[in-house]
């Protein structure tokens, strides 16, 4: 079975720049695996890798839609296996980089895909819920028990896109789930990245400052100008920033408010991954130098698939030896 590299952590815990060094010992590319990159012009707030670091290895699923656009797991898993498989034809092994647990999972473990999008069918059920708030869970609870049960109560979004599929198809989305759910046809290796809390926390307070410091502020009224729909401002940072605009709250309040969002945002990939089987976990506490991080990377693999560097290394030699040959025969 084809191999895919997945590496996968919390915010602010150093993939990037590891992912980086990864990709370029194996000769490879690198698919983020981040919802909020994929929008353009969202730069600073969604911590892209800087246009030095793109430089050094090709990166897809990045700057792929405008802010106002919704972009579904779904779209991303059919975009990123159509990459997977480019790379598999040119015998290179993906590297996956992210932590929007929700496109790992997609890809780990499957999607359901269901029936299309009904914008009429949810604004009624969007109407009902303003009118009657709670009504659309206890409808959901009543329709199919099971798929209430894993959903929060204040999880609007997932509580309608539950009963759409349940009223469109006229069966109940957890027994669609059991029957159509299948991951992609690959061998994925997990490699999750950990600190100790205390210090990630840090980490992500100074990346907050840092980001003030290189004009998230500008980034922000800039998208709101471009895009007044505010899709993607719901995001972390942007939906501060978007308070502040609007005199809400003043700058300090919006720091803060970001830093601690973040953090607790943290604190749920962390919760996240813990439901990913067979994740390879490195503690990188203390060890800030991306080739450190990478180093300790490449022993993990070694040890589990000790193979992958040296077939790298031997399938990119054969396709020097035919691009020779086929320059002699020329």
């Amino acid at each position: 079975m084809k191999k895919v590299i997945v590496l996968l952590g919390p915010t602010g815990v150093g993939k990037t720049g590891a992912s980086i060094l990864l990709a370029k010992e194996l000769d490879t590319e690198i698919i983020s695996a981040d919802s909020m990159q994929i929008y353009r012009g969202m730069n600073i707030g969604a911590a892209k890798p800087t246009k030095k670091e793109l430089a050094e290895v090709t990166h897809h699923m990045i700057d792929i839609v405008e802010p106002a656009e919704s972009y579904s797991a779904g779209q991303y898993i059919e975009a990123a296996t159509k990459i997977i498989e480019g790379l598999h034809k040119k015998n290179m092994t993906p590297v996956v980089v992210g932590g929007t647990g929700l496109y790992i999972k997609a890809m780990t473990r499957g999607i359901f895909g269901g029936p299309s999008a009904d914008p009429g069918l949810r604004d009624e059920l969007l109407s009902m819920e303003r009118n009657l708030p709670g009504s659309l869970y206890s409808c959901l609870v009543r329709m199919d028990e099971e798929a209430a049960g894993k959903i929060q109560r204040n999880d609007i979004r997932r509580i309608v896109r539950a009963l759409e599929v349940c009223l469109k198809s006229r069966e109940k989305i957890s027994l669609l789930q059991r029957k159509f759910t299948r991951p992609l046809p690959y061998e994925f290796i997990k490699i999750g990245l950990t600190r100790e809390r205390k210090e990630l926390y840090r980490i992500i307070d100074e990346r907050v400052e840092k980001m003030f410091e290189a004009g998230f502020m500008q980034e922000a009224e800039a998208i709101l100008r471009k895009c007044p729909e505010r899709t993607a401002m719901q995001a972390i940072g942007y939906k501060e920033l978007a308070m502040h605009i609007d005199k809400e709250i003043d700058k300090d309040e919006t720091i803060r408010l970001i830093k601690r969002n973040t953090r607790r945002y943290a604190k749920r990939q962390f919760t996240w991954f813990k439901k990913e089987e067979d994740i390879h976990w490195i503690d990188v506490t203390g060890i800030f130098d991306r080739a450190e991080v990478f180093h300790f990377i490449k022993d993990t693999l070694m040890r589990i698939h000790p193979w992958i560097f040296s077939c790298n290394r031997a399938k990119k030699t054969d396709t020097l030896d035919y691009q020779a040959s086929r320059r002699l025969n020329n």
